[in-house]
Order: structure tokens, then C-alpha cells, then sequence
């Protein structure tokens, strides 16, 4: 089978990935330096002969002594306060770290998949909802959340440019909200912060009046997008999401249904100016295309999420 390198293979959706992978029989070689990755996700792959762990910041150049079919390139900090905590470490993720995972596919001659996000659609405009892989986006640049948005719109370009010039075989998703099992309790996420909150007893905290909305994917949902869109032969861009569309308080009152917990709902200020108002993704190209379309629906998803996190923080 395929020899596969991927980068936050021990990150939340890195190491769901790497499962896959190894679960369809590929080699995977996971390059992390856990940032934000943990190696208790990739823990249960210890002695496994077809999984290797490299201790590696990938911002940085490096080489890898063995054939490879793909490089996946999925390493970055993924939440709002990982961007104010650590704004550089971010960018250079998506600016050096895409650089140097596009050199080794380039010179491996593999198929390179880059991980992107809804976030390079910004705060879309009612006309532009839901979002289509045409939007062009509307991002502020000088705002905290820009050290995010800015790093994977340059990685969509810089890998648009290696397809160009070098007829690389490129593969790029959208990622939208995603949650599940190997969150880290403290990333900070809404689908964190409200469960963790609910589990204590603590308030729920609304920023702003709750109104905003999000579209939830179950990360196995995600992941299978995810791998048929590195198997197809879509050279564009493709949005991964879950259409279903609700509000903040729509799942902060979820959330306390599932958990039985007393927690209070109050709301508090916007911590991002900037922060969408609206997020949904219009998956018709996932669907033409992949074939592909989520199965698992927010309530029982996180049912499992809930479920880990308990186990994580032992309410």
C-alpha cells in the first residue's frame, strides 16, 4: 500500500486522519513538535509496525529518508485563543510549514492534500451564505484572528502555484466547524468551552447575544470527507462540513439537555471583533464530486464528545 506523511498527525484531526490511514493499510509517518497536538491521541498506534512518529516542527526544513505517495499537510493551531497565545507559531504553519511539506511532495513526486478552513471566507455578507467554494472571502487582515485566515489563504495560493509550475498533484479541503473524541478541554472552541462549563455546573458563556451561528461536523464525518477528497481527482478547492446551521444558544441548550447539568446561560462581550456572525457550508461539490455528505447529527455527536471530555476533566 501508500506511503503517507502527515504533519499534526497528533493533533485532533490529524491523528482521527492517521487512523484511517492505517485502518485502508497505508504507512504513516506522523510529524508533530505538539504545539497543540498530544501524543496521547496517537498513543494506542504504539507498536503498530506501519505507524512512525517524528518529533519535528515543520515550519522548519527537514527531509524524510523513505519513498512517499502523499504528504498531507494538516499541522496548525486551529482555535481562537491558540491565534492570540501563539500568533507566530501559527502563521509560519501555514507559510514556511506549507513551503516545506509542498518541497517534500515535490521532490517525492507525491499527492499533496493541504488542510484549509472556512475561516478564508471571514465574516461572509448575507449574500454569500451559504458558503460556496467561489467566495472569495471577506477577511480582515490586521485582526487577531488574521494570523489564522491570512496563513491558510497564502497555503491555498502557494499550493495553487505548486500545481501550476510544477504540475504537483494538489488537493485542498475547507474544513468547517469540527468537533468529537481528542479535543483538548482547554482549546478553547465553543463545542469545549460550553461542554466543560456544563460539566462543572459553571455558567454557560454566550459571546455577544448568542445569535451567531456555526455548522457542527462529527469528525469521523470529517475525516472520511477528507480522505476521498485526497483519493479523487478534484485539483480545487472542496468544502468538508456539516450544512446543518445552528445558533450559539441553540447549542449551549443542547449541550445542557445532554449533560442534565444547572449551568445558567449568561451571555458576556465579544472577545474578536471580527468574529463571523453566520458559517455554513454549501456542500453540493462535496456531494457531485465525493459523493460524500455527513451522517451524524449534533445531538449524537455530542453525546461522544461529551462522553470523552468527562473522562478528560473526571466530572
Amino acid at each position: 500500500m501508500s506511503s503517507v506523511l502527515i504533519s499534526g498527525g497528533a493533533g485532533f484531526l490529524g491523528s482521527h486522519l492517521s487512523d484511517l490511514l492505517l485502518a485502508e493499510g497505508h504507512d504513516v509517518l506522523c510529524a508533530d513538535n505538539c504545539v497543540t497536538g498530544r501524543m496521547q491521541n496517537i498513543a494506542h498506534l504504539d507498536g503498530n509496525a506501519k505507524f512512525s512518529f517524528l518529533n519535528q516542527d515543520v515550519s522548519k526544513p527537514f527531509s524524510v529518508d523513505r519513498s512517499l505517495d502523499y504528504v498531507l499537510h494538516m499541522a496548525s493551531p486551529a482555535s481562537p485563543p491558540d491565534f492570540k497565545r501563539i500568533p507566530f507559531e501559527t502563521m509560519t504553519a501555514g507559510s514556511y510549514g506549507t513551503h516545506n511539506m509542498l518541497a517534500i511532495a515535490h521532490e517525492k513526486s507525491a499527492r499533496f492534500f493541504l488542510s484549509s478552513t472556512s475561516e478564508i471566507y471571514g465574516d461572509p455578507p448575507p449574500e454569500h451564505h451559504p458558503q460556496v467554494e467561489s467566495y472569495s472571502g471577506n477577511v480582515n487582515v490586521l485582526g487577531t484572528r488574521s494570523v489564522y485566515d491570512e496563513a491558510k489563504r497564502y497555503a491555498e495560493t502557494v499550493t495553487m502555484t505548486y500545481q501550476r509550475e510544477y504540475q504537483l498533484e494538489t488537493r485542498i479541503v475547507r474544513i468547517f466547524n469540527t468537533y468529537g473524541p481528542r479535543m483538548r478541554p482547554d482549546d478553547g472552541r465553543v463545542v469545549t468551552n460550553f461542554v466543560c462549563q456544563a460539566l462543572r455546573d459553571e455558567p454557560i458563556t454566550l459571546h455577544g447575544d448568542g445569535s451567531q451561528t456555526r455548522s457542527f461536523c462529527f469528525v469521523s464525518d470529517l475525516v472520511d470527507g477528507i480522505y476521498r477528497l485526497i483519493k479523487s481527482d478534484e485539483p480545487l478547492p472542496v468544502n468538508i462540513g456539516n450544512p446543518g446551521e445552528f445558533t450559539m444558544r441553540e447549542l449551549a441548550e443542547m449541550i445542557l439537555k445532554i449533560t442534565g447539568s444547572s449551568s445558567e446561560i449568561i451571555t458576556i462581550p465579544q472577545p474578536f471583533a471580527d468574529d463571523p456572525r453566520q458559517r455554513k457550508p454549501d456542500i453540493t461539490k462535496a456531494r457531485n464530486v465525493l459523493g460524500w455528505e455527513p451522517t451524524i447529527d449534533l445531538e449524537t455527536g455530542l453525546t461522544k464528545t461529551i462522553e470523552y471530555i468527562r473522562g478528560e476533566i473526571g466530572a
